[in-house]
């Protein structure tokens, strides 16, 4: 999955069919047709940031917000007479595009690496991380914690503890299922760190437990990702888990 991501995100496009305003197509749709040209996955957790020109973003969001007017028409709701409604159209188009969804049209952010000049070569803990994503079946909150264990050695590139939370937000701003966010977010952090051993948990509250279906109030999804060193070395992989806080093992 790290391939279909770095590959959204490192290739460069040179676009030659930008939708003219006379053109009279959705962007949604020149947007896909470039994806699909490309041959190239663009499910809910993938960042398609590669194939929006400056200036389409916009765009989009004015056609997401016309369609969101259409569900809440659907929805016999009267936006014109409801002055709690009169923006909600608009006001849930740029939460999408810009928020809760940011990490598909966004570009990963820019992250300094550095040399591990100190050859550090002892466990690093990072956490916990606050994520907030929303799961891809119903759009429903997903929101809980992740803790990211880091192995380095001596070619291990060092990075600031902000940038992980970076990276964990741009990740998880997509609609995903929590055991794949894991997984991508593990990939990205391996890549840019390269290290012995890395170990991703995440702890997260489904809202669509508990705000719909079973109504559920108290479950929790705990799941963890374990590679290199934390994956061989049991002793290792125990001194993790015991240093993280007992309600998020």
């Amino acid at each position: 999955m790290t391939d279909q991501v770095n590959d959204l995100n490192q290739s460069e496009h040179k676009h030659d069919d930008v939708a003219a305003p006379d053109q009279g197509r959705p962007m949604s749709v020149v947007i896909r047709e470039r994806i699909q040209k490309s041959r190239k996955r663009f499910h809910a957790n993938d960042n398609i940031s590669a194939f929006i020109e400056p200036g389409e973003l916009e765009v989009l969001l004015d056609e997401v917000e016309q369609k969101m007017a259409g569900v809440l028409e659907s929805l016999v709701i009267d936006t014109e007479g409801d002055h709690n409604t009169q923006g909600t159209a608009r006001r849930v188009a740029k939460m999408y595009l810009k928020e809760v969804f940011g990490g598909r049209y966004a570009a990963q952010p820019a992250i300094t690496e550095f040399p591990n000049v100190e050859h550090l070569n002892e466990l690093m803990i990072v956490g916990p991380i606050t994520v907030r994503s929303a799961c891809s079946h119903h759009f429903c909150p997903v929101i809980g914690q992740v803790w990211v264990g880091i192995m380095p050695n001596e070619h291990t590139n060092v990075i600031g503890l902000s940038k992980y939370v970076r990276l964990a937000e741009w990740i998880m701003s997509r609609p995903q299922i929590q055991e794949e966010a894991v997984v991508q977010l593990a990939n990205l952090i391996q890549d840019k760190t390269q290290p012995d051993g890395l170990a991703v948990v995440m702890s997260a509250t489904h809202y669509c437990m508990s705000w719909r279906g079973v109504k559920d109030m108290g479950s929790r999804m705990i799941n963890s990702v374990m590679r290199g060193s934390f994956l061989k070395d049991p002793n290792l992989r125990r001194e993790f888990l015991s240093l993280l806080p007992r309600e998020e093992k």
